[in-house]
């Protein structure tokens, strides 16, 4: 085991704050960057039906009990989860994953509230052990608990220094609800701002640990995706840097309403 911090959920578990992010690893290169990832001492992996690579993430963890393993469900199976869920597993080799998100409430949709209805019943049926949303917004969340009474214990959502979501945030943190960050280095835009590259300078440490620093200094869970051993070792390292006050600062004033790089959770 290593020393990654841990989150608790609203469900009694708990789940590491830094881990591994698939998104365009494909399906062929998966096994070996997991593998990889789970050597350098990752213990939480991130996929989805939509990456196409359930079927590589799932035998880069062939006996790996103690990795955290999240899938999603995408909006088009909303309707139909508990056979989107199967045919994950089939993939994944598992009898039960981690966690079991929502990917995109999908709200033109209508269904994501009976999608819920669905998850809640897999999580007693034990296929997941636990599950939540990605990219929902606080009017959905509130959808979620007024039918069910049932709170996600996490949203996944866009997340860096140039969009901070302070206001997605704060109902999160009201709520007991973990925040996860996908594209927690905003796809490398933000690696390159001069504010991280002069406390990267200052701590002789890379920009991207200085941005993953900041993530977990302010307790989100962060799946930056890396396909390459440089890359993921790097990454790793972030849990072992400490940003001072000042830093925590400079970097909370680079958000901006233009920061925005995915979709916008209403249109999609």
């Amino acid at each position: 085991m290593t020393d990654i911090p841990t989150l608790a959920l609203n469900d009694g578990r708990s789940i590491p704050a830094l881990g591994l992010g698939t998104y365009k690893i494909p399906d062929t290169h998966a096994p070996s960057a997991v593998r990889d990832a789970v050597d350098i001492g990752y213990r939480l992996v991130d996929t989805a039906a939509l990456y196409d690579n359930e079927r590589g993430a799932g035998s880069g963890l062939i006996n790996q009990p103690d990795v955290f393993l999240t899938t999603k469900l995408w909006h088009d199976r909303h309707d139909d989860a508990e056979a989107a869920l199967d045919e994950s597993l089939a993939l994944l080799g598992r009898d039960s994953v981690d966690c079991y998100l929502i990917h995109w409430p999908h709200p033109s949709g209508g269904q994501f509230v009976q999608a819920w209805r669905t998850l809640i019943e897999l999580r007693a049926a034990g296929k997941t052990r636990s599950i939540g949303v990605a990219n929902f917004l606080p009017e959905h969340i509130e959808a979620l608990a007024d039918a069910t009474g049932v709170l996600p214990v996490l949203n996944q959502i866009e997340l860096h220094p140039h969009f901070q979501q302070r206001r997605l945030r704060e109902f999160h943190a009201r709520h007991d609800i973990v925040t996860q960050s996908w594209s927690p280095l905003g796809q490398g835009k933000t690696i390159e701002d001069p504010v991280i590259a002069r406390i990267a300078g200052e701590h002789g440490a890379t920009p991207a640990q200085v941005i993953l620093a900041w993530h977990l200094h302010h307790g989100f869970s962060a799946i930056p995706k890396a396909s390459g051993h440089a890359h993921m070792a790097d990454n790793f390292a972030a849990k072992d840097l400490s940003l001072g006050e000042a830093d925590i600062a400079a970097i909370d004033a680079l958000d901006t309403p233009s920061g925005r790089i995915g979709p916008d959770p209403l249109e999609i």
